[in-house]
């Protein structure tokens, strides 16, 4: 796969858990999305009856924006 594909590759929230320990658990992840405060995601209609799904790329520029360079100031 090249990068940009590997980039804009759709993950469901139990792959993004899987791939990115960080989040913890699909309920977590809910509720990062309930609360505002995670990564971009998709959500396919509205209500419960729609499906979530994350791009690669949204995750890794959420997790780039949370990154703390040492020796720099204090998060």
């Amino acid at each position: 796969m090249q990068t940009s594909d590997m980039r804009s590759e759709l993950l469901n929230p139990k792959q993004v858990c899987a791939e990115y320990p960080i989040f913890g658990s699909t309920g977590s992840l809910a509720e990062r999305r309930w609360r505002g405060d995670g990564p971009a995601y998709i959500k396919t209609a509205e209500g419960r009856a729609g499906r979530v799904f994350y791009r690669r790329s949204d995750i890794e520029q959420w997790l780039d924006e949370r990154t703390v360079q040492t020796g720099g100031k204090a998060a």
